[in-house]
């Protein structure tokens, strides 16, 4: 990736500076998309030296922390990992609601993107079954996030430039 600076409202971001942040609710799950996403980034051309990690306590917390992120001006993008489960209540839709309506709601004010693979399933069990499916799942979401950051950051470079 390129490693001049872009002109844009943020005078000091890095075309090649990426910040994922993950939630640390079901960590040993969610670990699993970060581990993806830097061997996918790292294929399609990125440092991992260019990535900053941050965690968050839960998926509620994911959006502040993004929006703090992309208003420091440093990022061309920022990647966002969690598990939003249903414990058989109602907050499970609302804290999935709230969470990804948030995060649009970020890049929309910074105009900086924001690639989700906050994944929030209808249904979630604490048995073996569920959770190898998501643990595999989250390797394949990590791998999307990664093209997904990749060509979005892509695109704008060109953008920028014409």
């Amino acid at each position: 990736m390129n490693q001049s600076k872009s002109n844009t409202n943020h005078a000091n971001i890095d075309a090649s500076r990426i910040a994922f942040v993950q939630s640390c609710w079901h960590k040993d799950i969610v670990d699993q998309c970060r581990h993806a996403f830097v061997a996918e980034i790292a294929r399609l051309g990125f440092a991992e030296d260019n990535i900053d990690f941050f965690e968050v306590p839960g998926a509620f917390e994911i959006p502040l922390q993004s929006k703090l992120l992309a208003k420091t001006g440093r990022y061309a993008a920022i990647v966002t990992s969690g598990l939003v489960v249903d414990g058989g209540i109602y907050r499970h839709e609302f804290v999935a609601e709230a969470v990804i309506s948030a995060l649009m709601r970020v890049q929309l004010d910074t105009e900086v993107p924001v690639i989700s693979a906050v994944l929030t399933p209808q249904r979630f069990h604490e048995h073996a079954e569920h959770r190898n499916f998501f643990h595999e799942h989250f390797l394949v979401k990590g791998a999307e996030a990664a093209q997904a950051c990749a060509r979005t950051v892509g695109n704008l470079a060109r953008l920028k430039a014409a």
